[in-house]
């Protein structure tokens, strides 16, 4: 690095990586209209707080050549893409980072062009502050308001908006406070938003780093002054504690950890926690990591968490602080920004990917597309890549989540396209919407007058009616009833099965159980005579055997989603 010294002379090195360990960071991204000098920006805050490597100086010193942007293009610094270099303009995120003697940052660089909106959601959506640069030739853009609003929808509370390529205005005073006029109206319509208002020339090196004698009516802080001072520290620190579970470590009998990166929150040995969607309470015992044990852990650390109860906990799970549990439904409302080229089909079902686990959902409203330009809500069948909306989601299964506002790592989501497997659009949700699963008034009388049908029990418990068969695995039967009761469904266990007990049984579309330990052969049928013997070699493991078992209940229609039960049910 072309200067790289430690804090006070005669420090020990270890004094110095303590003290860089005690540093705050910062997260900001760029985002602004295409040829805005976004990259530029960047550029010249690395260069003029000595944060370039010397080979990578001197790369981007030879690659210059030939350029018209003074002795090195700054915006080389952060495009390393051939084709970003060729067009001169940034099309995917580049992250960054730097450090200060008072703060270290991580920035991303996003693109300024329409098409790529997607990627500045992206670049955005992990960060604390938004520079949006104005070219001061051309001031307020479309693209400016649209990120601008993006930004206000990832929760951004400090903005700053830098009128860049001063330079080319003669510095003009009166052009700055125009924009900052026009800004500051659009932006009046978003109260949490708290902007700063700077004018640089990123290329001369203006108000970014250095103060220069060329804008003597601006007397606020330069750039790197104002993101050095701005409070840091990302808001899922301070909700309420959430822990997604991603896996579950068994590595022995004596040892059970449910590992996952923590989404929000601290928690700390003897917290007391409730498990989601069981609802069963507990404490923590321990909190484990690679290095040893810890006396407490913060978002977004990945750690391994021990209970002080045998608690029935699968990949999906959410462990939560007790006194405040997420909102749990299927149906949600949301805004969503959508990327793929092919437009959103109401008509087809998408993953969802929420937390640690996926399911399939519908949308099944859309409520509006957003105007960018005026923030109006228009009518829409449909949205089209970058457009903004609000939909309806219903999932298959209920989802524990937190509004977006509230908790970034619960309340985010994506939909994916199951057949290109392409992530279509990235989602933050609103609220949850109450469910209503009331039929006709005329259809409901004339189940009434006769018999209870197979459809409507199915409806009702939201599977079919089959066996479970064991075998010799009667270690299993708890578990597995627990966690089908813990999802709504009806289940029956028997010691044994006799076929006599079929037309009883498929009549009251129950879900039975059995492990007789006479054979040691796994099957599940259904009442309607399909068969599947599929896992004969169920895992020693009674977790993963259960978790195997209802994975499988799932993909052969047993258990049903709210997307196939009227299919199913016949009604």
């Amino acid at each position: 690095m072309a200067a790289a010294t430690l804090n006070a002379p005669g420090a020990s090195f270890d004094e110095f990586l303590a003290a860089e360990e005690a540093k705050d960071l910062l997260r900001f991204t760029t985002a602004g209209s295409v040829d805005d000098g976004k990259s530029t920006m960047i550029g010249r805050l690395l260069y003029d707080s000595r944060n370039v490597f010397e080979d990578q100086l001197e790369s981007v010193t030879k690659a210059s050549a030939g350029r018209n942007a003074g002795p090195i293009d700054f915006s080389l610094l952060t495009d390393g893409l051939r084709a970003e270099r060729e067009q001169g303009i940034t099309i995917d995120v580049a992250y960054r980072y730097f450090a200060t003697p008072k703060r270290k940052f991580i920035i991303a660089d996003t693109p300024g062009h329409e098409q790529y909106t997607r990627n500045m959601v992206t670049g955005a959506s992990t960060a604390e502050l938004a520079i949006i640069l104005v070219d001061a030739r051309k001031g307020l853009l479309p693209q400016s308001r649209r990120h601008a609003y993006i930004s206000s929808l990832l929760g951004l509370q400090h903005l700053v908006i830098a009128v860049n390529k001063m330079d080319l205005v003669d510095y003009d005073e009166s052009v700055f406070n125009k924009i900052e006029a026009d800004f500051r109206q659009f932006l009046s319509r978003f109260q949490s938003i708290e902007p700063y208002f700077i004018p640089i020339s990123a290329l001369a090196g203006d108000n970014v780093v250095v103060r220069r004698e060329n804008t003597p009516w601006f007397h606020g802080a330069t750039l790197l002054e104002h993101l050095e001072s701005v409070p840091a520290g990302p808001r899922a620190e301070h909700a309420m504690f959430r822990l997604p579970v991603q896996r579950i470590v068994r590595p022995d009998l004596d040892f059970r950890g449910y590992a996952g990166q923590i989404a929000s929150g601290a928690v700390r040995p003897g917290d007391p926690v409730t498990i989601i969607p069981s609802g069963r309470t507990t404490r923590v015992k321990s909190i484990v990591t690679f290095d040893g044990e810890l006396n407490e852990a913060r978002a977004p650390q990945s750690v391994t968490l021990t209970l002080e109860d045998e608690i029935d906990i699968v990949r999906g799970d959410l462990i939560s602080s007790e006194n405040a549990v997420p909102a749990v439904s299927r149906v949600f409302d949301s805004t969503v920004v959508w990327f793929d080229e092919q437009p959103l089909d109401p008509q087809k079902r998408y993953r969802l990917k929420h937390t640690s686990h996926q399911q399939w959902a519908e949308v099944k409203a859309i409520h509006y597309r957003l105007n960018i330009n005026t923030l109006d809500h228009e009518s829409a069948d449909t949205l089209e890549m970058n457009a903004i909306g609000s939909l309806r989601i219903e999932a298959a299964r209920p989802i524990y989540f937190d509004s977006y506002r509230r908790n970034r790592g619960t309340g985010n989501f994506i939909l994916i396209d199951p057949v290109t497997n392409a992530t279509v659009a990235a989602g933050m949700i609103a609220g949850a919407v109450e469910e209503v699963h009331a039929k006709p008034r005329d259809h409901a009388e004339r189940l009434k007058s006769g018999p209870v049908t197979p459809g409507e029990r199915t409806l009702r418990y939201g599977h079919r009616g089959a066996v479970i068969h064991l075998g010799n695995r009667v270690d299993l039967v708890e578990r597995l009833e627990r966690r089908l009761f813990d999802r709504g469904s009806t289940v029956l266990v028997l010691e044994k099965w006799s076929e006599s007990w079929r037309g009883a049984l498929k009549n009251a579309g129950l879900l039975v159980i059995v492990a007789d330990g006479n054979s040691a052969d796994f099957f599940l049928q259904t009442f309607d005579g399909d068969i599947a013997r599929e896992l004969n070699d169920l895992p020693d493991d009674d977790q993963q055997a259960v978790e195997i078992i209802y994975r499988l209940l799932e993909r052969l229609q047993i258990l049903l989603g709210t997307q196939s039960w009227s299919e199913s049910a016949g009604i």
